[in-house]
């Protein structure tokens, strides 16, 4: 059982079957699994994408920056949907966001991030790095450093890493384990790239799965390998 981790949520996740916006049951029964994973006193972060709100390829005429920038809020705007329901559910949560916006959410510190863990506050951190170029993928992987994240948890909607897209690709191997140097020299699609460069300078294993399954979070939060192992 992990003391510390980092839950890396797609904002498709949040959508459910309708693919886009967001599905309360859906929020509801992630918060769950997260519930139960604070009542084993783990401490957690969570970092959240977008893509059931906004992806840069939807414009891609546009600004580079200015399109990047819509998907970091889009990001807070899920942050708020999960921070309420976790609250509902009697969880304490704090949404820090790499943007200023001193009225919805406190601006990100480190310090006071590692503060509200240790008090057993779930931290949610939005706004992806504060940055442009740079994915949700490398804002978890950032946190998670800064934080000194014990594993990231990387709900994703396939059960694991494979050394194709098992959706397009019948032959398609499953790994159970596999390094960070395979994954960047086999350009493997489980995170971007510098991410996994991140991840692999300081030294933080992932543990990637499918969020489908019943109770994955919990599972995985205790240190069951569910799908694929990065180390």
């Amino acid at each position: 059982m992990y003391k510390r981790i980092l839950l890396k949520l797609s904002g498709e996740a949040l959508a459910g079957d309708n693919k886009s916006g967001l599905d309360p049951e859906v929020i509801t029964s992630l918060c769950n699994q997260i519930k139960k994973v604070h009542e084993k006193n783990i401490q957690i972060g969570i970092v959240i994408g977008a893509g059931n709100i906004w992806r840069g390829r939807y414009a891609p005429d546009m600004d580079r920056v200015r399109r990047d920038s819509m998907g970091m809020i889009a990001t807070v705007i899920n942050a708020m949907a999960i921070k309420d329901c976790l609250e509902k559910l009697g969880v304490p949560s704090v949404v820090q966001t790499a943007l200023e916006m001193p009225k919805v959410a406190e601006f990100y510190i480190t310090e006071n991030a590692k503060k509200y863990l240790e008090e057993g506050k779930v931290v949610i951190f939005a706004g992806g790095t504060g940055n442009p170029y740079f994915s949700t993928d490398t804002a978890a992987a950032l946190r998670a450093a800064e934080i000194e994240a014990d594993v990231i948890l990387v709900a994703k909607t396939t059960d694991g890493i494979y050394s194709a897209d098992p959706k397009l690709d019948e032959n398609a191997t499953k790994y159970d384990e596999i390094s960070y140097l395979d994954i960047l020299t086999k350009e493997l699609k489980v995170m971007d790239l510098p991410a996994i460069s991140l991840c692999m300078e300081n030294s933080i294993p992932l543990s990637v799965f499918s969020i489908y399954e019943d109770e994955n979070i919990v599972k995985a939060a205790m240190g069951e390998n569910l799908g694929t192992i990065v180390k």
